[in-house]
């Protein structure tokens, strides 16, 4: 009996298989929200009648990924910076969406969840990757999707 249970296999993922699947899962829901991969090179806005539009910049394509930027459309006025922000890498091929580099600001945090500090560089991805996840959901639920997302002629770019 002992013999059974010494050979059976872990039934929780590994933490790499979880950031997998977190990949994925991100992959998905940007996927559904704005669909990307049919987009052209260029910045498009994602207007509401919140006052927070979201912006998505298409920078980069190539034939089996595709580099984003997220954000909203202003400038937090204590850094300087758009933000929140995240630089996105997807792989077309594997269905994965990675966060590059994500820059979170305090009135999201507090809408979504914080960002604690990593002490690693795999836990840092879990959070980026987390705090993606979730602000992905937050877009969705507030109506944002490929439907409200309009090109922005290069004159009113404004981040």
């Amino acid at each position: 009996m002992s013999a059974v249970l010494d050979s059976s296999p872990s039934l929780l993922p590994s933490r790499f298989a979880w950031l997998m699947g977190l990949y994925a899962e991100n992959y998905h829901r940007l996927a559904r929200l704005f669909a990307p991969a049919q987009l052209e090179l260029g910045s498009y806005r994602s207007s509401l009648d919140d006052g927070l539009d979201v912006r998505l910049d298409v920078l980069e394509r190539h034939r089996y990924t595709l580099d984003l930027h997220l954000t909203y459309d202003f400038v937090d006025t204590a850094t300087g910076e758009a933000s929140p922000s995240a630089q996105l890498r997807v792989y077309h091929d594997a269905h994965m969406a990675e966060v590059l580099d994500l820059c979170a600001d305090r009135r999201l945090v507090r809408a979504i969840g914080p960002l604690l500090p990593a002490r690693g560089v795999f836990q840092r991805r879990v959070r980026m990757s987390s705090f993606l996840n979730r602000w992905l959901e937050y877009l969705a639920e507030q109506g944002h999707s490929v439907g409200t997302l309009e090109p922005i002629a290069p004159a009113d770019r404004t981040v």
